[in-house]
């Protein structure tokens, strides 16, 4: 019982630490290009890829996006 108990822990937190880094990041500018470039540099101070995730413009750009670790 212990050992399974131990198996347990072990999976959900192998499984949290892997899945913990998402991070979501905005960006406001006035161009498309503007904001995925203030995104990008989010990215590349982090070290980890990004995903656009939403873009919306209404008298400015703003835009979402999801980072995540490079592989």
């Amino acid at each position: 019982m212990k050992a399974i108990k131990k198996l347990v822990v072990i999976t959900a937190l192998s499984l949290f630490s892997s899945v913990s880094f998402a991070q979501s990041v905005t960006a406001c500018a006035s161009t498309l290009d503007a904001a995925e470039a203030q995104i990008s540099a989010q990215a590349k101070a982090a070290n980890a890829s990004y995903r656009i995730t939403e873009a919306n413009y209404n008298n400015g750009v703003h835009m979402t996006a999801v980072l995540s670790a490079k592989e």
